[in-house]
């Protein structure tokens, strides 16, 4: 019994980056190419898409606005992320902004969080998620990169923190070995402000599809 609950453990672990999170494996570090991938094998990825800012109501929205807490915005007076430039490797391919909310994260400044793949014929390109504020011209700009696409983590759901902290699950690979079409982790990321940047918590579990 001991040794089936050490296994149990070793199969949902947490991992915590305070430096960022580590390089990818060389087996998926190039750019990310995935009109070969079956659509059979994009609905494993696909999960359900939700993006839900913990703080949403009006009244609490005024209350938060007031006293520097953090606190979900309408999407008009945040950076619009369609019209941002993300690092992003698509060439030749079109980006697009799968989840998203806007928000202050307590320090009065509107940003958008969201995340966002390259466009691809079959298959589900990996996300990136980031931190958008209005650059000088207006246009939006990147602040910070909470998840880096070169992971290869498909983002399915994004929410805003009470603590003004960023949540968000994912579907992500066990090893470099795992196939691209068919994801055998579910990942729940959090991401808590430290000083001028975020520190990253990991936590995984195996799929059931696994």
């Amino acid at each position: 019994m001991a040794d089936a609950a050490d296994a149990a453990l070793d199969l949902a672990h947490t991992t915590q980056s305070p430096a960022g999170p580590p390089e990818p494996a060389a087996a998926r570090s190039g750019p990310w190419r995935w009109g070969a991938v079956a659509a059979a094998c994009a609905a494993l990825v696909a999960g359900t898409m939700a993006a839900a800012p913990s703080v949403a109501p009006a009244a609490q929205n005024a209350a938060g606005s007031a006293s520097g807490r953090p606190h979900a915005l309408p999407a008009g007076q945040a950076p619009d992320p369609a019209k941002a430039q993300l690092p992003l490797d698509c060439d030749p391919l079109p980006s697009t902004v799968s989840l998203s909310f806007a928000a202050d994260l307590g320090d009065g400044t509107p940003v958008t969080v969201a995340a966002a793949h390259c466009q691809s014929g079959g298959g589900t390109a990996p996300d990136g998620v980031f931190i958008l504020v209005a650059g000088p011209d207006g246009r939006p700009v990147v602040r910070e990169t909470l998840l880096r696409w070169q992971e290869g983590f498909t983002v399915t759901r994004l929410a805003l923190r009470s603590d003004g902290g960023v949540t968000a699950a994912a579907k992500g690979y066990s090893s470099a070995d795992v196939p691209q079409c068919c994801p055998d982790l579910n990942v729940q990321f959090d991401w808590t402000r430290q000083g001028t940047g975020y520190q990253r918590t990991q936590h995984d579990t195996p799929s059931a599809a696994a």
